[in-house]
């Protein structure tokens, strides 16, 4: 072998290499970033037994106004409400709520600070547990 061809061998062996390293370091980030998405979806939603897809939506849009959110947009075709909290910081929710089965409600809240999505537990719990109670009183039709 001359040697133009000895070095351009030796160069595809390298930069295959690097290719298969890079492969396997953007693989494990992807997983990495999917592992943290599943986790965060599975704090921000929640199923709840109705078939009543407007009452739902009220009563996100009644539990945001009591945690002290201000109601932006609310469309109960996409049955998705916005809010926005102005206490010492600014937060923004939006709200979805769409058919799960035949019987039951999914209701995913998603929770901003600065346009960065909040992955801290808390809020999303704050909000479930005051929701939770208010669809209670709601389908036990107390005021």
């Amino acid at each position: 072998m001359n040697r133009p061809v000895k070095f351009i061998a030796a160069l595809c062996l390298v930069s295959s290499c690097l290719c298969f390293c890079g492969c396997e370091s953007s693989r494990s980030q992807v997983l990495a970033a999917d592992e943290s998405q599943v986790k965060l979806r599975s704090m921000q939603s929640r199923v709840f037994d109705t078939k009543d897809k407007i009452k739902t939506l009220r009563t996100a849009m009644a539990t945001l106004q009591d945690l002290g959110f201000v109601i932006d947009k609310a469309d109960d075709v996409l049955g998705s409400v916005s809010a926005t909290k102005l206490d010492r910081y600014a937060v923004r929710i939006t709200v979805n709520v769409r058919p799960h089965g035949e019987t039951q409600m999914l209701v995913r809240a998603n929770a901003q600070y600065n346009l960065k999505a909040i992955e801290d537990p808390e809020p999303y719990q704050q909000f479930f547990t005051a929701f939770e109670k208010a669809i209670f009183l709601t389908a036990h039709n107390i005021e």
